[in-house]
């Protein structure tokens, strides 16, 4: 069991296969992109299923998120997918990806055993999505979402960032498109995970405001937190239903109450938080050939010390030194 001192248990799992992505979103890297780590430092793929064996049969993780980076650019991903699937217990197995390799990697990712897929898309303007991602990519990232339901990997969601004089005003739209779409649309708070330290608390799209924008077309029922349990977003009924839409208020909201999440990024380090300015090495460990329960008494340990939040618009807080496409989402 991975358990801290204030009582929250880990049961999910996010597995940051590599930092390298096929897009320069605004709001995570620069134009220029970043120093990618060296092959070396790397985990192999045996090494990550073995992380991931042990964390399935030693320590009670229950699903593996698949994330990078962009984690479509990983060889050998469908074979991983397949042998954690092959673990037992087995967990459940999704994938965070930027979509634009979807269309030809749905199907295998499927019968891999990876159960759905959580895209980004923030707009439904093409010439908006190449100013924020800086690639014309727009066509292939539908593409990408329509390959995941035809291979069933649903429930498809789609997470959203809204930033002011961009795409800010566009939450309606994304919403009726996502329930045209059979869609589950989750907008997320801008979170100060860009490499330029450029993120500003007062200049950013609040919860608040996303749901003031839905509620100008749409009717939202509460699900209430009895639903939510875990979860990070706070959910609505569309309408009566069945569509839902969720908001991640990571700032203004947070949930690190009921966090219940442990990270592995693509060297090999635990964090305990995407904010965290520690971690803890289990590569070293692994390639001092370490026996397993020595592995995971290291896990236990880090996140035996996870902190109680990240205190986001704590004016004290400090941003981590890694940006988001090293520590995965």
């Amino acid at each position: 069991m991975l358990i801290d001192t204030y009582g929250r248990v880990a049961t999910d799992l996010r597995v940051s296969l590599t930092d390298r992505c096929n897009l320069r979103c605004t709001y995570c890297m620069p134009e220029e992109g970043l120093q990618w780590l060296a092959k070396p430092d790397l985990l192999t793929d045996d090494e990550i299923v073995r992380l991931i064996g042990i964390a399935v049969t030693h320590l009670g993780i229950e699903e593996v998120r698949f994330t990078g980076g962009e984690p479509l650019l990983r060889p050998g991903l469908p074979g991983i997918v397949e042998r954690v699937a092959a673990l037992a217990p087995r967990p459940q197995m999704s994938l965070t990806t930027n979509g634009i390799g979807l269309k030809r990697t749905a199907a295998a990712l499927k019968a891999a055993g990876l159960d759905r897929v959580n895209v980004s898309l923030d707009t439904l303007r093409p010439d908006v999505f190449k100013t924020l991602t800086r690639r014309d990519r727009h066509k292939d990232v539908i593409e990408g979402l329509e390959a995941a339901h035809a291979a069933g990997l649903t429930p498809v969601k789609i997470n959203s960032v809204l930033m002011p004089g961009l795409n800010a005003d566009e939450a309606p739209d994304l919403l009726a498109w996502a329930v045209e779409h059979d869609y589950e649309l989750r907008f997320i708070e801008q979170m100060p995970l860009d490499a330029q330290h450029g993120w500003k608390r007062d200049g950013m799209v609040t919860a608040g405001d996303i749901l003031t924008s839905l509620r100008t077309r749409f009717r939202l029922t509460e699900e209430g937190a009895g639903e939510r349990g875990s979860a990070p977003a706070e959910r609505w009924i569309v309408d009566g239903g069945p569509h839902r839409v969720g908001v991640i208020a990571s700032v203004t909201r947070p949930f690190c109450a009921a966090c219940d999440r442990t990270r592995l990024t693509a060297d090999g380090q635990v964090r305990t938080c995407l904010f965290a300015t520690e971690e803890t090495d289990l590569r070293g460990a692994l390639r001092s050939d370490a026996p397993d329960e020595e592995i995971a008494g290291l896990w236990r340990t880090a996140m035996w010390g996870k902190k109680a939040g990240a205190g986001l618009d704590d004016p004290s807080f400090v941003q981590p030194d890694r940006p988001m496409s090293a520590i995965g989402g």
